[in-house]
């Protein structure tokens, strides 16, 4: 349950935005109204005025009271929702969270009784003052223990379709009738009931809504479960579904029927109204959710087709990178290596047996070790130095070439995602070697503290108009960056200076 608190945020966003929304709607429609001339002289609390001849004033006896207590309302709601009672839930400060709940409640709870001593002004005239205090005190506390208690009912709605909405996949495995759209729609229907009843809703048009959705998520989930995938056995799919459908539909008519007169048995009209809400639940169910489901269905069978398609790609697309390795025969290439290895020691070639070996060394590095997803830092700085190495080989000669390292290779059992500090080192080499002018790279690698510190140096010069690489820039760079970022995010920091004479990146990650 911990570990699900942890990830609420995108609920949370689009909880704040919708009553922060419904919060503007309301001022805005309360302030429109408030600045028609029929409405001030209709508003609810002035005939109570009148009765005992006290002053009315729209503004002070209404208005400002009324939007005061809905902005603490707001408040109220903002603070216990989004910060005190997350951090209950997760168990941090309690005693201090529950005493900002206490006091939010006593502050609200002042706010009504003042509020009141507004909007209930006449209460006061010919009374004793002492008295009214203490009845508006207890009206408003009242009210906000009851709004407390619909909050409470609120948070548990929330907090446990969110719960539920975690362990989706696994109860879907368990029991397929339960869709995760399903669990979302009972819950925003919960809270939508719990908000019209605060609202004082039409009874009508309350019993309609706490029938027809249930219905709705409960067809919904048969649909999709049972008569949507038999009917696609058929040969019109979409008739059959239809008239299954209605079937269903019908069937349910008299017993829907008389559940509501059963609720509305002492209501008067009850009769009238159970079949009104019957017969609006048949129309909603054949006009919006049949064909919403079917919808649905289909738009889920085109997406799985598509994962189908791209997974039938991605094999093929595995199978000829597997096949392409296969022709590589690392058996013939070492032995060949090996051949020419012994030859240029037979024949004295010091350089060229060592360059042979280095490459061996590297070629093993890129067919093995590069496959892994991790692998030890000393094989990483191996490589390295092997390709360092083979780089002297042909600048050694050259005195215009200057290569510095300084490379910490003591053991350590770090670990490494595979070719991270090559592409940088490569791009040096690339960019940064003139054999006509002077030339230096310097690359500094160093480990403290489970943390690497990587630098590479590197003059930079005017290519000639017959380079061939004179205009490619090339993606080792922007490919290791993006790599960085999703093998190590918030652990690596990555640096680039490019001036017209040099190039320079430093480069920190967290290894642990």
């Amino acid at each position: 349950m911990l570990n699900f608190l942890k990830n609420v945020g995108g609920f949370a966003r689009i909880e704040f935005w919708a009553s922060t929304t419904l919060f503007v709607f309301f001022l805005f429609f309360f302030v429109t109204e408030a600045r028609d001339a029929s409405a001030m002289a209709t508003v609810p609390n002035k005939v109570e005025f009148e009765k005992v001849n006290v002053p009315f004033s729209f503004y002070r006896n209404y208005f400002f009271p009324v939007v005061s207590l809905y902005l603490c309302m707001y408040a109220a709601f903002m603070f216990l929702n989004f910060i005190v009672i997350p951090r209950v839930m997760k168990r941090e400060a309690i005693i201090s969270n529950l005493l900002l709940l206490a006091l939010t409640v006593l502050a609200l709870g002042a706010a009504f009784f003042i509020g009141n001593t507004y909007l209930k002004a006449y209460a006061y005239a010919g009374a004793n003052s002492a008295k009214v205090n203490l009845k508006l005190f207890h009206d408003g506390f009242s009210f906000t223990f009851k709004l407390l208690l619909l909050f409470f009912i609120y948070t548990a709605i929330k907090y446990t379709g969110m719960y539920v909405m975690s362990k989706m996949d696994a109860i879907h495995r368990r029991y397929p009738f339960f869709r995760r759209e399903a669990v979302a729609a009972a819950m925003i229907w919960l809270v939508t009931v719990l908000l019209l009843r605060i609202a004082g809703t039409d009874m009508e048009f309350l019993l309609a809504w706490m029938v027809m959705i249930p219905y709705s998520i409960l067809f919904y989930s048969f649909a999709f479960h049972k008569v949507i995938p038999a009917a696609f056995g058929r040969k019109r799919p979409l008739l059959t579904y239809l008239l299954w459908s209605a079937l269903i539909i019908a069937l349910a008519f008299f017993p829907l029927f008389l559940l509501v007169l059963f609720i509305l048995v002492e209501w008067k009209g009850g009769e009238n109204m159970a079949f009104n809400i019957s017969a609006f639940n048949t129309m909603f169910q054949a006009f919006v959710t049949v064909p919403v489901t079917w919808l649905l269905y289909k738009r889920q069978q085109k997406g799985d087709e598509e994962v189908t398609v791209l997974k039938k790609e991605l094999r093929q697309s595995t199978a000829s990178i597997e096949f392409l390795r296969s022709q590589i025969n690392p058996h013939f290439l070492f032995n060949a290596l090996n051949t020419l290895y012994g030859t240029a020691i037979q024949e004295n070639a010091d350089r060229t047996s060592e360059g042979i070996q280095k490459l061996g060394d590297m070629m093993r590095f890129m067919l093995q070790e590069n496959m892994q997803e991790k692998i030890p830092l000393s094989r990483e700085i191996d490589y390295l130095e092997n390709y360092i190495a083979l780089q002297r080989l042909r600048t050694d000669s050259n005195p215009n070439v200057a290569i510095q390292t300084s490379i910490d290779s003591r053991e350590n059992m770090l670990q490494i995602a595979p070719m991270l500090l090559i592409p940088f080192v490569e791009n040096a080499f690339k960019h940064g070697i003139s054999f006509r002018e002077p030339t230096h790279i310097k690359v500094k690698l160093e480990i403290k503290d489970k943390t690497l510190y990587f630098g590479v140096f590197n003059s930079k010069h005017i290519r000639h108009h017959t380079d061939p690489e004179k205009d490619k820039s090339g993606i080792g760079l922007e490919n290791v960056s993006q790599r960085l970022k999703l093998l190590y995010p918030n652990r690596h920091e990555l640096i680039i200076r490019d001036t017209p004479s040099e190039f320079f990146i430093h480069l920190t990650i967290q290894l642990a």
